[in-house]
């Protein structure tokens, strides 16, 4: 966010974020981090709680970690009416500055530096680009392809379902292990009805967005170790069939090649995450993380030594599911 700031700007979007963190801490924070936007304390999660937005995943049992919230963004208007929402299951998991900015404006803005290939005819013109952060790929950063098509007036492609002998528009993403992609995302059609077929169809004309969003998972990009790659290529398979009311084109299937650069995350001062080649904070979290556990102390004495036993008995039980399995093999 921070990096992305002039982004926000320029489009007339404000950004807040709120942390269950002291004033103390949140300020430390700001500026060791050059954050240009307000840290928002909410001590007692009251408003984190208020909103629907308390980790209901970690328990009272949980000591310093209870009072988080799940890791998400509101998008709302001037009114305070929220437009967009977006949460996840893991804090390692973000969505794009871009993302934001897009559901607040209501549209995708493709930047001229993204990473994209152009396809089509003379009619119909195809460009797919990663959009967000350059086309970088960090650890559970979520970028998106985005397969735009500009259709000619008069032509339309095929959402599903289609009878037979149509082709259904698709978008297939393949890339190195580790890559993950979420469900795509496709604009709202229009219905079209032929007299002539007597069949209903569901079709897009004009400019149509078809979005796969992606994330790295620890398997191909980590906190915890250095890059294995500069870099790494996304394979995209287009299918579609063009139509007018007259006629259909043959059913086309385009392949696009990108190159994608990896990209470090930063991380905070703290032993698992140094020494890696990642983009370490100015910031030293320790006498925060001592102020924590303190307030936590004083609101719950038995949490701090139920969490640890906890997370005792789970390091136990990984042993012995590591051991068991190394028998059976």
């Amino acid at each position: 966010m921070r990096d992305s700031y002039a982004k926000f700007e320029t489009h007339g979007v404000k950004l807040y974020a709120v942390s269950y963190d002291d004033q103390e801490t949140l300020k430390e924070f700001a500026q060791t981090q050059n954050i240009p936007y307000p840290l928002l304390s909410d001590l007692d999660s009251a408003v984190i709680e208020r909103y629907g937005i308390l980790n209901t995943e970690v328990s009272k049992d949980d000591a310093f970690l209870y009072g988080i919230p799940f890791p998400g963004i509101y998008v709302v208007d001037e009114s305070g009416k929220v437009v967009a929402k977006f949460f996840h299951d893991t804090y390692k998991k973000r969505d794009s500055p871009e993302t934001l900015i897009d559901a607040a404006l209501g549209r995708i803005l493709i930047e001229e530096d993204a990473p994209q290939a152009e396809g089509g005819d003379d009619d119909i013109r195809i460009t797919a680009a990663v959009h967000g952060g350059k086309g970088s790929v960090r650890q559970g950063i979520i970028r998106k392809l985005v397969v735009r098509f500009e259709l000619p007036e008069g032509m339309h492609i095929y959402g599903e379902p289609v009878p037979q002998g149509l082709t259904a528009t698709q978008v297939v993403v393949n890339g190195p292990p580790g890559l993950s992609t979420m469900a795509t995302e496709f604009p709202a059609t229009e219905h079209l009805h032929l007299q002539a077929m007597g069949v209903d169809l569901e079709v897009w004309s004009g400019t149509v967005d078809i979005v796969v969003p992606f994330y790295a998972r620890g398997e191909l990009a980590s906190e915890t170790r250095a890059l294995d790659a500069d870099s790494i290529t996304l394979e995209v398979q287009v299918r579609y069939q063009a139509c007018n009311e007259n006629e259909c084109l043959l059913p086309q299937t385009e392949t696009f090649n990108l190159d994608l650069p990896m990209d470090v995350v930063d991380v905070p001062r703290l032993g698992p995450h140094l020494g890696h080649g990642q983009r370490e904070g100015n910031y030293d979290s320790m006498p925060a993380m001592r102020r924590l556990i303190r307030r936590k102390l004083i609101q719950n004495p038995l949490g701090l030594p139920k969490f640890i036993w906890k997370n005792i008995k789970l390091e136990l039980a990984a042993r012995k599911r590591r051991k068991n399995r190394g028998q059976a093999g």
